[in-house]
């Protein structure tokens, strides 16, 4: 007898579908949210200090590149869809949000690599 392709019960709202040995296959909690470990951690801001002071470094991923930049360590564009950091001075000279406005973003090759402008 060939096996139905399609579940016999019909899914009650609000339970996940159960996979093989009754683990779940639902990708989300069991709260309903979505749960992306690179969508949460592209938010968080890590601290770099560096020769050239204190840098405030963000990861955009390739899903979150929606437009073209240009990196100043090569002067080349990044184009859509291409990961890369967004980077501001933590220790601005006129406070956070002007280091905020300034930020730039970078290759993360080119950020790696960068000479160190020593103040």
């Amino acid at each position: 007898m060939p096996r139905a392709n399609h579940p016999r019960r019909p899914r009650r709202p609000g339970r996940p579908a159960s996979g093989p040995r009754g683990q779940s296959s639902d990708p989300r909690s069991e709260d309903g949210e979505d749960f992306d470990l690179e969508r949460v951690l592209s938010g968080f801001a890590r601290l770099e200090s560096a020769p050239d002071g204190d840098w405030r470094v963000r990861q955009v991923t390739t899903r979150s590149a929606a437009k073209d930049y240009t990196c100043p360590g090569c002067s080349r564009t990044i184009p859509p869809g291409v990961a890369h950091l967004v980077v501001w001075a933590d220790d601005h000279l006129f406070g956070e949000e002007a280091g905020i406005a300034e930020r730039r973003h970078w290759h993360t090759h080119c950020w790696r690599t960068r000479t160190f402008k020593y103040r």
